[in-house]
Protein backbone atom coordinates (compact mmCIF):
# COMPACT_ATOMS: atom_id res chain seq x y z
CA UNK A 1 0.00 0.00 0.00
CA UNK A 2 1.31 3.32 -1.01
CA UNK A 3 0.46 6.93 0.76
CA UNK A 4 -2.07 8.14 -1.91
CA UNK A 5 -3.75 4.62 -1.00
CA UNK A 6 -4.55 5.53 2.26
CA UNK A 7 -6.90 8.33 0.78
CA UNK A 8 -5.08 10.92 3.90
CA UNK A 9 -4.29 14.46 3.96
CA UNK A 10 -0.65 14.22 4.89
CA UNK A 11 1.62 16.98 4.90
CA UNK A 12 5.29 16.27 4.88
CA UNK A 13 7.35 17.54 7.77
CA UNK A 14 10.31 19.05 6.81
CA UNK A 15 12.80 16.69 8.23
CA UNK A 16 15.96 14.48 6.82
CA UNK A 17 13.94 11.42 6.81
CA UNK A 18 10.96 11.04 5.01
CA UNK A 19 7.86 11.94 7.31
CA UNK A 20 3.81 12.97 7.03
CA UNK A 21 1.96 14.03 9.69
CA UNK A 22 -2.21 13.88 8.97
CA UNK A 23 -5.39 14.25 11.53
CA UNK A 24 -7.87 11.69 11.01
CA UNK A 25 -11.60 11.18 12.05
CA UNK A 26 -12.57 7.88 14.28
CA UNK A 27 -13.20 6.10 11.51
CA UNK A 28 -10.13 6.97 9.48
CA UNK A 29 -8.06 6.16 12.47
CA UNK A 30 -8.93 2.75 12.78
CA UNK A 31 -9.26 1.90 9.16
CA UNK A 32 -5.85 3.37 8.15
CA UNK A 33 -4.40 1.28 11.00
CA UNK A 34 -5.86 -2.12 9.71
CA UNK A 35 -4.83 -0.87 6.29
CA UNK A 36 -1.07 -0.68 7.03
CA UNK A 37 -1.23 -4.01 8.97
CA UNK A 38 -2.82 -5.61 6.62
CA UNK A 39 0.01 -4.34 3.72
CA UNK A 40 3.28 -5.24 6.21
CA UNK A 41 3.23 -1.70 8.06
CA UNK A 42 4.52 -1.55 11.46
CA UNK A 43 3.17 0.42 15.10
CA UNK A 44 5.96 2.99 15.98
CA UNK A 45 4.50 4.22 18.75
CA UNK A 46 0.96 6.04 20.56
CA UNK A 47 0.99 9.05 22.44
CA UNK A 48 -1.67 11.51 24.04
CA UNK A 49 -1.16 15.43 23.83
CA UNK A 50 -3.36 17.76 26.15
CA UNK A 51 -3.70 21.22 24.36
CA UNK A 52 -5.94 22.94 26.74
CA UNK A 53 -3.67 25.41 26.82
CA UNK A 54 -3.34 26.38 23.32
CA UNK A 55 -5.32 24.68 20.71
CA UNK A 56 -8.32 23.75 22.37
CA UNK A 57 -8.76 19.90 23.49
CA UNK A 58 -6.83 16.57 23.58
CA UNK A 59 -5.64 14.18 20.97
CA UNK A 60 -4.60 10.14 20.51
CA UNK A 61 -1.32 10.05 18.19
CA UNK A 62 0.21 7.50 16.57
CA UNK A 63 3.32 7.00 14.46
CA UNK A 64 3.30 4.06 11.64
CA UNK A 65 6.22 2.72 9.66
CA UNK A 66 5.12 2.24 5.82
CA UNK A 67 7.03 1.76 2.52
CA UNK A 68 7.88 5.15 2.09
CA UNK A 69 8.53 6.39 5.63
CA UNK A 70 7.02 7.31 8.67
CA UNK A 71 3.40 8.84 9.02
CA UNK A 72 1.83 10.48 11.92
CA UNK A 73 -1.79 10.78 12.20
CA UNK A 74 -3.33 12.66 15.20
CA UNK A 75 -7.21 11.61 16.28
CA UNK A 76 -9.10 14.86 18.23
CA UNK A 77 -10.49 14.02 21.41
CA UNK A 78 -12.78 16.52 22.73
CA UNK A 79 -13.95 14.20 25.67
CA UNK A 80 -11.16 12.40 27.16
CA UNK A 81 -13.90 9.76 29.08
CA UNK A 82 -14.83 8.70 25.16
CA UNK A 83 -11.37 7.84 24.55
CA UNK A 84 -10.67 6.64 20.91
CA UNK A 85 -10.57 2.94 19.13
CA UNK A 86 -8.12 0.61 20.00
CA UNK A 87 -5.54 -0.08 17.86
CA UNK A 88 -4.71 -3.35 19.66
CA UNK A 89 -6.39 -5.56 17.10
CA UNK A 90 -4.09 -4.82 14.25
CA UNK A 91 -1.19 -3.79 16.36
CA UNK A 92 -0.54 -6.19 19.72
CA UNK A 93 2.17 -3.96 20.69
CA UNK A 94 -0.03 -1.42 21.19
CA UNK A 95 -1.67 -2.89 24.52
CA UNK A 96 0.61 -1.23 27.13
CA UNK A 97 1.47 1.92 24.88
CA UNK A 98 -2.23 2.57 25.56
CA UNK A 99 -2.22 1.71 28.93
CA UNK A 100 0.71 3.90 29.87
CA UNK A 101 -1.60 6.91 27.50
CA UNK A 102 -4.24 6.03 30.13
CA UNK A 103 -1.78 6.72 33.09
CA UNK A 104 0.02 9.72 31.71
CA UNK A 105 -2.80 11.99 29.77
CA UNK A 106 -6.39 10.02 30.84
CA UNK A 107 -6.99 9.25 26.98
CA UNK A 108 -8.41 5.55 27.08
CA UNK A 109 -8.31 3.16 24.50
CA UNK A 110 -12.43 1.56 24.03
CA UNK A 111 -12.83 -1.89 24.77
CA UNK A 112 -9.59 -2.92 24.98
CA UNK A 113 -9.14 -6.29 26.54
CA UNK A 114 -6.40 -5.04 28.85
CA UNK A 115 -7.39 -2.06 31.25
CA UNK A 116 -5.17 -2.10 33.90
CA UNK A 117 -2.81 0.88 34.85
CA UNK A 118 0.68 0.07 33.47
CA UNK A 119 3.01 3.24 34.85
CA UNK A 120 0.94 4.16 37.80
CA UNK A 121 1.69 1.20 40.73
CA UNK A 122 -1.29 2.71 42.69
CA UNK A 123 0.80 5.56 44.37
CA UNK A 124 -0.39 8.46 41.99
CA UNK A 125 -3.49 9.18 43.80
CA UNK A 126 -7.30 10.65 42.45
CA UNK A 127 -7.29 13.49 40.21
CA UNK A 128 -5.98 14.71 36.62
CA UNK A 129 -3.44 12.57 34.96
CA UNK A 130 0.38 13.55 34.92
CA UNK A 131 -0.03 15.35 31.70
CA UNK A 132 -3.27 16.60 31.82
CA UNK A 133 -3.15 20.44 31.78
CA UNK A 134 -4.55 20.65 35.43
CA UNK A 135 -2.60 17.68 37.09
CA UNK A 136 -2.07 18.06 40.61
CA UNK A 137 1.37 16.56 42.54
CA UNK A 138 0.73 13.37 44.03
CA UNK A 139 -1.78 14.27 47.01
CA UNK A 140 -1.48 13.01 50.82
CA UNK A 141 -3.77 10.50 50.53
CA UNK A 142 -2.39 8.51 47.89
CA UNK A 143 -1.23 5.11 49.09
CA UNK A 144 2.01 4.37 50.46
CA UNK A 145 2.67 1.04 49.33
CA UNK A 146 2.38 -0.14 45.23
CA UNK A 147 -0.91 -1.41 44.86
CA UNK A 148 -1.08 -5.04 43.64
CA UNK A 149 -0.97 -5.74 40.45
CA UNK A 150 -3.35 -8.53 38.12
CA UNK A 151 -0.77 -10.95 37.12
CA UNK A 152 -2.30 -13.73 35.10
CA UNK A 153 -2.81 -16.77 36.65
CA UNK A 154 -1.42 -20.53 35.54
CA UNK A 155 -3.37 -23.39 37.15
CA UNK A 156 -2.78 -26.83 37.25
CA UNK A 157 -1.38 -29.97 38.98
CA UNK A 158 2.65 -29.35 39.42
CA UNK A 159 2.39 -25.76 38.13
CA UNK A 160 4.17 -22.95 40.86
CA UNK A 161 5.21 -19.31 40.06
CA UNK A 162 8.77 -17.52 40.95
CA UNK A 163 8.93 -13.75 41.01
CA UNK A 164 11.83 -12.31 40.54
CA UNK A 165 12.54 -8.57 40.82
CA UNK A 166 11.60 -5.59 41.04
CA UNK A 167 15.05 -5.20 43.16
CA UNK A 168 17.34 -7.80 41.75
CA UNK A 169 20.47 -8.76 42.86
CA UNK A 170 22.51 -7.60 40.47
CA UNK A 171 23.17 -3.64 38.96
CA UNK A 172 19.91 -3.74 36.23
CA UNK A 173 17.36 -1.41 36.88
CA UNK A 174 13.81 -2.68 38.39
CA UNK A 175 11.12 -4.81 37.25
CA UNK A 176 8.84 -7.79 38.43
CA UNK A 177 8.65 -10.76 36.26
CA UNK A 178 6.68 -13.30 37.77
CA UNK A 179 7.33 -17.02 35.80
CA UNK A 180 4.98 -19.56 35.56
CA UNK A 181 6.36 -22.95 35.91
CA UNK A 182 6.36 -26.87 36.16
CA UNK A 183 10.14 -28.17 37.01
CA UNK A 184 12.14 -25.56 35.34
CA UNK A 185 9.71 -25.58 32.04
CA UNK A 186 8.83 -22.01 31.80
CA UNK A 187 5.10 -22.21 30.92
CA UNK A 188 4.21 -18.58 31.20
CA UNK A 189 5.79 -14.69 31.61
CA UNK A 190 4.42 -12.11 32.43
CA UNK A 191 6.60 -8.80 33.16
CA UNK A 192 5.52 -5.69 35.07
CA UNK A 193 7.22 -2.36 34.15
CA UNK A 194 7.28 1.19 35.09
CA UNK A 195 9.48 1.26 38.25
CA UNK A 196 11.86 3.47 36.30
CA UNK A 197 8.99 6.34 36.14
CA UNK A 198 10.49 9.71 36.11
CA UNK A 199 7.87 11.99 34.82
CA UNK A 200 10.39 13.18 31.93
CA UNK A 201 7.75 13.92 29.12
CA UNK A 202 5.99 16.33 31.87
CA UNK A 203 9.49 17.64 32.70
CA UNK A 204 10.16 18.12 28.54
CA UNK A 205 7.06 21.08 29.08
CA UNK A 206 9.03 22.87 31.40
CA UNK A 207 12.31 23.77 29.48
CA UNK A 208 13.23 25.39 26.85
CA UNK A 209 13.59 23.98 23.51
CA UNK A 210 16.98 24.98 23.16
CA UNK A 211 17.63 23.63 26.30
CA UNK A 212 15.34 20.20 26.18
CA UNK A 213 17.91 18.28 24.48
CA UNK A 214 20.23 17.78 27.39
CA UNK A 215 16.95 16.10 28.87
CA UNK A 216 16.46 13.67 25.66
CA UNK A 217 20.09 12.74 26.04
CA UNK A 218 19.39 11.13 29.50
CA UNK A 219 16.21 9.30 28.61
CA UNK A 220 18.03 6.07 28.34
CA UNK A 221 21.75 6.45 29.03
CA UNK A 222 23.16 3.86 26.53
CA UNK A 223 20.85 5.46 23.50
CA UNK A 224 22.13 9.19 24.41
CA UNK A 225 23.55 9.82 21.05
CA UNK A 226 20.50 8.39 19.66
CA UNK A 227 17.83 10.43 21.55
CA UNK A 228 19.81 13.36 21.44
CA UNK A 229 19.80 13.22 17.51
CA UNK A 230 16.50 12.24 17.41
CA UNK A 231 15.44 15.70 19.75
CA UNK A 232 17.23 17.92 17.47
CA UNK A 233 16.03 16.41 14.73
CA UNK A 234 12.65 16.97 15.58
CA UNK A 235 13.13 20.39 16.62
CA UNK A 236 15.26 21.67 13.49
CA UNK A 237 12.37 19.91 12.01
CA UNK A 238 9.92 22.20 13.85
CA UNK A 239 11.75 25.48 13.25
CA UNK A 240 13.10 24.66 9.81
CA UNK A 241 16.65 24.68 10.66
CA UNK A 242 18.75 23.07 8.09
CA UNK A 243 21.87 21.12 9.50
CA UNK A 244 25.69 21.96 8.27
CA UNK A 245 26.56 18.77 6.61
CA UNK A 246 29.88 18.60 8.40
CA UNK A 247 27.49 18.40 11.33
CA UNK A 248 25.64 15.52 10.16
CA UNK A 249 28.75 13.72 9.19
CA UNK A 250 30.41 14.19 13.08
CA UNK A 251 26.76 12.86 14.79
CA UNK A 252 26.72 9.17 12.48
CA UNK A 253 30.15 9.30 13.92
CA UNK A 254 28.96 9.26 17.23
CA UNK A 255 25.74 7.45 16.74
CA UNK A 256 27.92 4.37 15.23
CA UNK A 257 30.56 4.54 18.00
CA UNK A 258 27.78 4.32 20.40
CA UNK A 259 26.59 1.29 18.48
CA UNK A 260 29.56 -0.41 18.78
CA UNK A 261 30.61 0.38 22.54
CA UNK A 262 26.73 -1.73 23.70
CA UNK A 263 27.54 -4.51 21.09
CA UNK A 264 30.93 -5.14 22.49
CA UNK A 265 29.16 -5.05 26.17
CA UNK A 266 26.75 -6.89 25.17
CA UNK A 267 28.67 -9.67 23.76
CA UNK A 268 30.48 -9.84 27.15
CA UNK A 269 27.79 -9.90 29.15
CA UNK A 270 26.19 -12.90 26.99
CA UNK A 271 29.80 -14.72 27.23
CA UNK A 272 29.41 -13.79 30.94
CA UNK A 273 25.58 -15.17 31.23
CA UNK A 274 26.26 -18.62 29.48
CA UNK A 275 29.59 -19.14 31.90
CA UNK A 276 32.02 -18.02 29.54
CA UNK A 277 34.64 -15.51 31.75
CA UNK A 278 37.14 -14.75 29.49
CA UNK A 279 34.66 -13.55 26.90
CA UNK A 280 33.55 -10.98 29.19
CA UNK A 281 36.93 -10.19 30.23
CA UNK A 282 38.07 -9.16 26.71
CA UNK A 283 34.86 -7.44 25.82
CA UNK A 284 35.19 -5.44 28.89
CA UNK A 285 38.75 -4.44 27.91
CA UNK A 286 37.50 -3.22 24.49
CA UNK A 287 34.86 -1.03 25.55
CA UNK A 288 36.35 0.47 28.09
CA UNK A 289 39.22 1.14 25.55
CA UNK A 290 36.30 2.32 23.19
CA UNK A 291 34.98 4.75 25.34
CA UNK A 292 38.27 6.25 27.14
CA UNK A 293 39.06 7.62 23.60
CA UNK A 294 34.87 8.83 23.08
CA UNK A 295 35.94 10.83 26.12
CA UNK A 296 38.95 11.87 25.15
CA UNK A 297 37.82 13.03 21.81
CA UNK A 298 33.99 13.97 22.25
CA UNK A 299 34.17 14.88 26.23
CA UNK A 300 31.96 12.48 27.86
CA UNK A 301 32.35 8.67 27.58
CA UNK A 302 28.68 8.04 26.24
CA UNK A 303 29.37 11.34 24.38
CA UNK A 304 26.20 13.34 26.49
CA UNK A 305 25.70 16.84 25.44
CA UNK A 306 27.93 16.47 21.94
CA UNK A 307 25.26 16.40 19.66
CA UNK A 308 23.08 20.24 20.61
CA UNK A 309 20.09 21.60 18.15
CA UNK A 310 21.37 23.13 14.82
CA UNK A 311 24.67 21.17 14.92
CA UNK A 312 27.15 19.25 17.34
CA UNK A 313 29.41 21.00 20.56
CA UNK A 314 32.49 20.27 19.32
CA UNK A 315 34.97 19.28 15.83
CA UNK A 316 36.95 16.80 15.63
CA UNK A 317 40.83 17.45 14.66
CA UNK A 318 42.40 15.65 11.83
CA UNK A 319 45.05 13.88 14.20
CA UNK A 320 41.69 12.98 16.41
CA UNK A 321 39.51 11.20 13.25
CA UNK A 322 43.32 9.40 12.64
CA UNK A 323 43.11 7.94 15.99
CA UNK A 324 39.47 6.78 16.04
CA UNK A 325 40.41 5.40 12.13
CA UNK A 326 43.18 3.16 14.06
CA UNK A 327 41.42 2.52 16.62
CA UNK A 328 38.80 0.58 14.65
CA UNK A 329 41.38 -1.32 12.94
CA UNK A 330 42.64 -2.59 16.47
CA UNK A 331 39.34 -3.41 17.59
CA UNK A 332 38.32 -5.28 14.53
CA UNK A 333 41.62 -7.51 14.85
CA UNK A 334 40.40 -8.33 18.42
CA UNK A 335 36.55 -8.90 17.45
CA UNK A 336 37.31 -10.94 14.40
CA UNK A 337 39.64 -13.42 16.55
CA UNK A 338 37.09 -13.13 19.65
CA UNK A 339 34.06 -14.27 16.94
CA UNK A 340 35.81 -17.73 16.15
CA UNK A 341 36.24 -18.40 19.82
CA UNK A 342 32.41 -18.17 20.55
CA UNK A 343 31.56 -19.87 17.29
CA UNK A 344 33.95 -23.06 18.26
CA UNK A 345 32.87 -22.93 21.80
CA UNK A 346 30.58 -26.11 22.32
CA UNK A 347 29.28 -24.73 26.04
CA UNK A 348 28.23 -21.56 24.28
CA UNK A 349 26.84 -22.48 21.16
CA UNK A 350 25.25 -25.57 23.67
CA UNK A 351 23.64 -22.29 25.32
CA UNK A 352 22.78 -19.97 22.73
CA UNK A 353 21.04 -22.52 19.44
CA UNK A 354 17.49 -22.61 19.97
CA UNK A 355 17.05 -21.01 23.06
CA UNK A 356 14.59 -17.87 23.28
CA UNK A 357 13.74 -18.20 19.77
CA UNK A 358 11.25 -15.68 18.05
CA UNK A 359 10.59 -17.23 14.75
CA UNK A 360 9.73 -14.54 12.14
CA UNK A 361 6.19 -15.21 11.67
CA UNK A 362 5.48 -14.45 15.29
CA UNK A 363 8.14 -11.50 15.19
CA UNK A 364 6.39 -9.90 12.83
CA UNK A 365 2.98 -10.25 14.47
CA UNK A 366 4.43 -8.79 17.36
CA UNK A 367 5.98 -5.95 15.96
CA UNK A 368 9.37 -7.06 17.02
CA UNK A 369 11.87 -4.43 15.62
CA UNK A 370 15.60 -3.07 15.77
CA UNK A 371 18.42 -5.81 16.88
CA UNK A 372 16.58 -8.35 17.70
CA UNK A 373 13.90 -8.11 15.05
CA UNK A 374 16.25 -8.00 12.32
CA UNK A 375 17.59 -11.60 14.16
CA UNK A 376 14.05 -12.73 13.69
CA UNK A 377 13.78 -12.09 9.66
CA UNK A 378 12.37 -8.13 10.42
CA UNK A 379 14.65 -6.55 7.96
CA UNK A 380 14.37 -3.08 8.88
CA UNK A 381 16.36 -0.28 8.98
CA UNK A 382 16.26 3.16 8.85
CA UNK A 383 19.78 3.66 7.78
CA UNK A 384 19.43 1.21 4.92
CA UNK A 385 15.70 1.82 4.32
CA UNK A 386 15.37 5.55 4.51
CA UNK A 387 19.15 6.47 4.20
CA UNK A 388 19.79 10.53 5.09
CA UNK A 389 23.21 12.60 5.66
CA UNK A 390 25.24 11.11 5.52
CA UNK A 391 24.20 7.55 5.66
CA UNK A 392 23.00 8.31 1.76
CA UNK A 393 27.01 8.47 1.25
CA UNK A 394 27.03 4.80 2.16
CA UNK A 395 25.40 1.82 1.43
CA UNK A 396 24.53 0.13 4.76
CA UNK A 397 25.07 -3.69 5.13
CA UNK A 398 21.69 -4.70 7.37
CA UNK A 399 22.74 -8.21 9.21
CA UNK A 400 19.74 -10.03 9.33
CA UNK A 401 19.51 -13.22 10.61
CA UNK A 402 16.45 -15.95 10.61
CA UNK A 403 16.64 -18.03 13.34
CA UNK A 404 15.54 -15.89 15.56
CA UNK A 405 17.52 -17.43 19.10
CA UNK A 406 20.09 -15.81 21.01
CA UNK A 407 22.91 -17.30 18.88
CA UNK A 408 20.85 -15.38 15.98
CA UNK A 409 20.81 -12.66 18.37
CA UNK A 410 24.61 -12.68 18.57
CA UNK A 411 25.81 -13.19 15.35
CA UNK A 412 23.75 -10.08 14.37
CA UNK A 413 25.50 -7.74 16.71
CA UNK A 414 29.17 -9.67 15.64
CA UNK A 415 28.35 -8.27 12.29
CA UNK A 416 26.91 -4.95 12.91
CA UNK A 417 30.31 -4.42 15.05
CA UNK A 418 32.30 -4.99 12.19
CA UNK A 419 29.58 -3.01 9.64
CA UNK A 420 30.22 0.23 12.31
CA UNK A 421 33.69 0.36 12.25
CA UNK A 422 33.79 0.64 8.32
CA UNK A 423 31.27 3.29 8.73
CA UNK A 424 33.75 5.02 11.34
CA UNK A 425 36.60 4.42 9.03
CA UNK A 426 34.76 5.74 5.97
CA UNK A 427 33.22 8.86 8.46
CA UNK A 428 36.73 9.73 9.54
CA UNK A 429 38.37 9.60 6.09
CA UNK A 430 35.58 11.73 4.27
CA UNK A 431 34.04 14.22 6.51
CA UNK A 432 33.77 17.59 4.63
CA UNK A 433 34.41 20.27 5.70
CA UNK A 434 32.37 23.54 6.42
CA UNK A 435 30.46 24.91 9.91
CA UNK A 436 29.46 22.72 13.13
CA UNK A 437 26.62 24.09 13.77
CA UNK A 438 23.55 26.76 13.32
CA UNK A 439 21.69 28.62 15.64
CA UNK A 440 17.78 27.44 14.96
CA UNK A 441 15.19 30.28 15.41
CA UNK A 442 11.83 29.40 16.72
CA UNK A 443 8.64 30.36 14.08
CA UNK A 444 6.02 32.80 14.94
CA UNK A 445 3.34 29.94 15.00
CA UNK A 446 3.25 26.54 16.93
CA UNK A 447 5.27 23.96 15.10
CA UNK A 448 5.52 20.24 15.00
CA UNK A 449 8.73 18.01 14.28
CA UNK A 450 9.44 14.36 14.43
CA UNK A 451 13.01 12.84 14.90
CA UNK A 452 13.47 9.36 13.41
CA UNK A 453 16.73 7.29 14.02
CA UNK A 454 18.36 4.34 14.50
CA UNK A 455 19.73 3.57 17.39
CA UNK A 456 21.62 0.24 18.59
CA UNK A 457 18.73 -1.21 20.26
CA UNK A 458 16.61 -0.21 17.31
CA UNK A 459 14.28 2.79 16.12
CA UNK A 460 14.91 5.95 18.01
CA UNK A 461 11.31 8.44 17.43
CA UNK A 462 10.51 11.83 18.79
CA UNK A 463 7.62 13.74 18.39
CA UNK A 464 7.88 17.19 19.51
CA UNK A 465 5.24 20.10 19.31
CA UNK A 466 6.25 23.75 20.77
CA UNK A 467 3.30 26.59 20.82
CA UNK A 468 3.57 30.11 19.48
CA UNK A 469 4.72 31.13 22.39
CA UNK A 470 7.90 29.03 22.18
CA UNK A 471 6.91 27.06 25.08
CA UNK A 472 6.66 23.01 24.69
CA UNK A 473 3.98 21.41 24.23
CA UNK A 474 4.79 17.98 23.91
CA UNK A 475 7.40 16.13 23.62
CA UNK A 476 7.34 12.50 23.24
CA UNK A 477 10.03 9.98 23.36
CA UNK A 478 9.37 6.47 22.35
CA UNK A 479 12.80 3.72 22.52
CA UNK A 480 11.80 0.21 20.73
CA UNK A 481 11.90 -1.71 23.85
CA UNK A 482 7.94 -0.98 24.12
CA UNK A 483 7.64 -3.34 21.09
CA UNK A 484 10.01 -5.33 22.55
CA UNK A 485 9.46 -6.26 25.97
CA UNK A 486 6.19 -8.19 24.94
CA UNK A 487 8.12 -10.69 22.39
CA UNK A 488 10.66 -11.61 25.64
CA UNK A 489 7.48 -13.22 27.43
CA UNK A 490 6.98 -15.21 23.96
CA UNK A 491 10.47 -16.30 23.66
CA UNK A 492 11.59 -17.54 27.33
CA UNK A 493 7.92 -20.00 27.11
CA UNK A 494 9.45 -23.91 26.90
CA UNK A 495 12.52 -22.94 28.03
CA UNK A 496 13.98 -23.59 31.17
CA UNK A 497 14.34 -21.12 34.49
CA UNK A 498 18.17 -20.55 34.41
CA UNK A 499 18.00 -19.47 30.59
CA UNK A 500 15.82 -16.54 31.22
CA UNK A 501 18.72 -14.25 31.99
CA UNK A 502 20.65 -15.44 29.30
CA UNK A 503 17.03 -14.57 26.70
CA UNK A 504 16.82 -11.46 28.59
CA UNK A 505 20.48 -10.15 28.00
CA UNK A 506 20.40 -11.30 24.60
CA UNK A 507 17.57 -8.62 23.94
CA UNK A 508 19.14 -6.24 26.24
CA UNK A 509 15.97 -3.89 26.53
CA UNK A 510 15.90 -0.41 28.19
CA UNK A 511 14.03 -0.46 31.23
CA UNK A 512 14.65 3.91 31.91
CA UNK A 513 13.74 4.56 28.28
CA UNK A 514 10.61 2.58 28.96
CA UNK A 515 8.93 4.15 31.90
CA UNK A 516 9.40 7.60 31.39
Amino acid sequence: MTLPELGLDLRRLPAPLPIWHGRVDRTQWLATARAISEHGGRLVSMWGVDRQATAGGSAACAAFAVFEGLVWLELAVDDVAAGFPDLAPAFPCAVRMQRAMADLSGLRAEGSHDQRPWLDHGLWGAGPAPLQRDARPASENAAPLPADYRFVRVEGDGVHEIAVGPVHAGIIEPAHFRLSVVGEKVLRLEAHLGYAHKGIERRFTELAPLDAYRLAGRVSGDSTVAYAWAYCMALESAWGCELPVRAAWLRALMLERERVANHLGDLGALGNDAALSFGLAQFSRLREDWQRLSREALGHRFMMDAIVPGGVAMDLSAPMRDRLHQQCDAVERDVRALRIVYDEHAGLQDRFLTTGRVMPALAAQLGLTGLAGRASGQAFDLRSDHPWTPYDRFEVRMATHRNGDVAARVTVRFEEVFESLRLIRALCSGVPSGGIRVDPRPPSARAAGAGWVEGWRGEVFVALEVGADGAIVRCHCHDPSWQNWPVIEHATIGNIVPDFPLINKSFNLSYSGHDL
